[in-house]
């Protein structure tokens, strides 16, 4: 027998040894797996939250490296979106590969990696590397990178759903590159449980011929909603739904442990308050996680929910991700989870085994979320969810990776246009674009020639591009990596302890003595010193919660497709269970005075009030496609007649207000949904110039144009975006054809205006029929969008006057 087929049969035997241990058998998907690793095949794995996933690529991992001759340093990169997951997925790999065969043993490399651990595992590579995107490119950037990764075999890529859909997949795929053309009989993996795109995913992974696997094991998720005692029949949002407070509480009481997922981190801030203030016997039970916590924070609350701790954990999406905390029997959803992805994912938390059932309960905080939970539950069960589209050729990730290459093995231009054209999302990558990114990284383009400091890669005698200068090395290994996010203000104690990072946009409003609410604590801010906020505690006051950027999440295609179809249920009689029971008497209402949107009807309301002309269109596109068709829709009014608009938007629709008197019924014609002309409309109606002036802070960020700081010594957003401002407008007046600038345009359609879905939410606008009613005073679904436009302007207590005033009318009218 030779020492492979030795090896192999060891592996096989002590694998089967630790299922036998724990009375498991393997799945036909996770034999599928190592039966295609084995050849030599790669492919995605597409199976539900607790499945089994990590098994079968782990094993077939090993297996492969058995075949191959036995395990090997540095023979496996496993590739996770976030460090939480990458210290979970590294504890939970390497103690099953120590016990197959001590040679397959894994370690993790994150940020969080202390130097000296590093320098071990340069010295001493382990079998498997857990790695993050950043880390790896990191690597890239080594004069090693050659040497130190030309025996990687396999390659996993877990979570793949959360990075493809984003420029870090995009740096996935050009390292994948990098690594194929390393070792050209790599074998790629992808591991997703929530993907709507499969075939599209498999070949992002940049591999010929993938192998797509699901596993189909019926996997329970049981979802249901909590609900009030009862519903008002003119629904706002905006008030964090505190009233539920109280059934929220009692379901926690109910179960082990729950983890309560909220949509922003200022919601979860007041949540953890809340509960800790009706229940401070649980002090010390229950805890709270988002991603602006201090790392040690939350490593202690992920450690604690593992061993069964923790009562509860109130959290955001830091927690979304395949970290296996069996304990937790139970997960809350605070308001609409908005996608049905998102929705399973989360509901994935509990039951995290084969076989283990998921439960949720949806808490609405408003009546229609009880309509989106509804909707959220039928779309699980059609198996409509979303899909993640990869970015096209973002030109700022391609500058970026040059940099990296160049600061590592070096290349030669035509080589690396053919493996930068191995990259999915670069398939379609002309010469001429490449060439002008490697001019760019070369000298800085057509118009930063004088500054040396942009010429970053240069080539040698023997056409070898290389960086040579060690302060531009230095820089860019600084700022490796695609995530952007507004400057962050680290906030400690007078006695020097950390306490987390928060937004410097809300940190800056603040005074010396005022209080705020952050990580579970009332803080009182002392000074603010070099990009660190100094405070102290501040006992039994309340404070200001923080506002994070990001907060307004869209309703997807998905479930506003679902909605609609619930909506003609409720109209027809035919929707039943609880949620249609409590809903009853706002939809009455709203056919009574109006009607209900569905698939085959767009419900147009109008009305004249005291402030003008109100025009509410119910599209339920979501509420960044509604921000661009209101805005189409005034800029074409206006074009029929001179006027002026104020605009309101939600996930349900849109209202435009004319201070004027209009006659809507003889405005509203097909030409107003017409796609014609479509991209030049939309950028008149909106300050596109604006909208890409901000997004390109992001580019020039990425590509190398303006550099954060020195650790320690962060640049303040304004300054970043004053630098990014100044080679935006450089480039706008002196170099038009700088593909930065392009990109920077078509962000801002492709995601901000998101151009394809406001296309095609017209569309389906066309295709329905129109049902224009004209109102005596605001309709139920019309009454959230006249809120979120006093929002605007008032203060919350002004705000809270108002909508009683309102409420109290309304009601009035209703009960007539």
């Amino acid at each position: 027998m030779s020492a492979s087929a030795f090896t192999q049969r060891l592996v096989r035997e002590r694998l089967a040894q630790w299922l036998d241990e724990r009375g498991w058998q393997p799945f036909r998907f996770q034999r599928q797996v190592w039966r295609a690793m084995l050849d030599g095949r790669s492919g995605l794995l597409h199976a539900s939250t607790g499945a089994g996933k990590t098994l079968a690529v782990w094993a077939g991992a090993m297996l492969r490296a058995a075949r191959l001759g036995g395990p090997e340093p540095m023979q496996v990169l496993w590739i996770t979106p976030m460090r939480a997951l990458a210290a979970d997925t590294t504890a939970t790999i390497d103690a099953l590969g120590c016990h197959v065969d001590a040679r397959c043993a894994a370690a993790l490399r994150s940020g969080d990696t202390p130097a000296a651990e590093r320098r071990r595992q340069d010295r001493a590579p382990p079998f498997a590397l857990v790695t993050t995107p950043e880390s790896l490119s990191l690597m890239l950037s080594q004069p090693a990178a050659q040497p130190r990764l030309a025996g990687v075999r396999t390659v996993v890529i877990d979570e793949w759903h959360e990075l493809l859909g984003n420029k870090r997949g995009v740096q996935v795929q050009l390292a994948l590159a990098r690594l194929a053309r390393l070792t050209p009989d790599l074998v790629v993996w992808g591991v997703s449980a929530t993907l709507g795109n499969l075939h599209q995913a498999a070949e992002a992974l940049g591999c010929d011929d993938p192998v797509l696997i699901g596993a189909h094991l019926g996997k329970q998720h049981r979802i249901d909603t909590l609900l009030p005692e009862s519903t008002e029949r003119f629904p706002w949002g905006g008030h964090l739904g505190i009233r539920m407070l109280d059934p929220v509480i009692a379901d926690i009481a109910a179960h082990a442990s729950t983890l309560v997922f909220t949509n922003t981190r200022s919601q979860a801030e007041r949540w953890y308050q809340e509960i800790l203030a009706r229940r401070p016997d649980w002090a010390g039970s229950i805890a709270l996680h988002h991603g602006s916590l201090d790392a040690g924070q939350r490593r202690w609350v992920e450690a604690a929910l593992k061993r069964g701790e923790l009562r509860c954990v109130v959290c955001t999406s830091s927690l979304d991700l395949g970290v296996d905390f069996s304990p937790v029997e139970r997960v809350l959803q605070i308001g609409s989870p908005k996608g049905v992805a998102r929705l399973l994912q989360r509901a994935g938390r509990s039951g995290h085994s084969p076989g283990g059932v998921s439960r949720i309960g949806i808490v609405p905080t408003h009546a229609l979320e009880m309509l989106e939970a509804v909707a959220a539950r039928q779309a699980v069960q059609a198996g409509r969810i979303e899909s993640r589209e990869p970015p096209d050729a973002p030109m700022d990730v391609l500058v970026q990776h040059l940099v990296t290459v160049a600061l590592g093995t070096g290349f030669q231009a035509d080589a690396m246009f053919d493996e930068v054209r191995a990259a999915w999302s670069f398939r379609s990558l002309r010469r001429e674009s490449f060439d002008w990114a490697l001019d760019f990284v070369g000298r800085g383009g057509a118009s930063l020639t004088a500054y040396p400091e942009y010429r970053r890669v240069l080539a040698d005698a023997h056409g070898c591009h290389r960086v040579e200068d060690a302060g531009i090395a230095r820089r860019h290994r600084q700022s490796i990596g695609t995530i952007v996010a507004d400057a962050a203000v680290l906030v400690r104690y007078l006695n020097g302890g950390r306490i987390g990072t928060i937004e410097e946009s809300f940190i800056a409003r603040l005074r010396r003595g005022d209080r705020f609410v952050f990580a579970g604590r009332v803080l009182e801010l002392i000074r603010i010193d070099d990009m660190t906020a100094w405070v102290r505690p501040a006992r039994g006051i309340r404070g200001a919660v923080p506002r994070w950027s990001g907060g307004k999440m869209p309703l997807s295609n998905e479930l506003a497709a679902t909605m609609l179809e619930c909506l003609s249920a409720i109209e027809t009689g035919t929707l039943r269970g609880a949620e249609a029971r409590m809903l009853a008497p706002l939809m009455a209402l709203q056919m009574r005075w109006s009607a209900l949107p569905g698939p085959d009807r767009l419900l147009i309301e109008h009305m004249h009030s005291r402030e003008g002309s109100h025009l509410f269109v119910h599209a339920l596109a979501g509420r960044s496609v509604h921000t661009g068709l209101a805005a189409l829709l005034a800029w074409r009014f206006a074009r029929q007649t001179p006027a002026t608009f104020s605009i309101s938007v939600n996930d349900y629709g849109f209202e435009l207000l004319c201070p004027e008197r209009l006659d809507w019924s003889g405005r509203f014609t097909s030409d107003l949904l017409s796609d014609e002309n479509l991209l030049d409309d939309v950028l008149a109606s909106l300050n596109a110039a604006e909208l890409a002036q901000r997004r390109f802070r992001e580019i020039a960020r990425i590509s190398g144009l303006v550099f954060q700081g020195h650790p320690g010594a962060k640049r303040s957003t304004r300054q970043l975006q004053a630098s990014a401002s100044l080679f935006f407008q450089v480039f706008r007046d002196h170099d038009r054809a700088n593909l930065l600038l392009d990109q920077a345009h078509r962000e801002v359609l492709a995601q901000e205006l998101e151009i394809d879905r406001l296309r095609a939410a017209l569309a389906a606008m066309r295709a329905r029929r129109l049902a224009l009613v004209a109102l005596a005073r605001p309709s139920p679904f019309a009454f959230p969008l006249m809120v979120e436009r006093f929002r605007e302007r008032l203060s919350t207590e002004k705000l809270g006057d108002r909508i009683a005033r309102m409420l109290r009318d309304l009601e009035a009218h209703a009960d007539c």
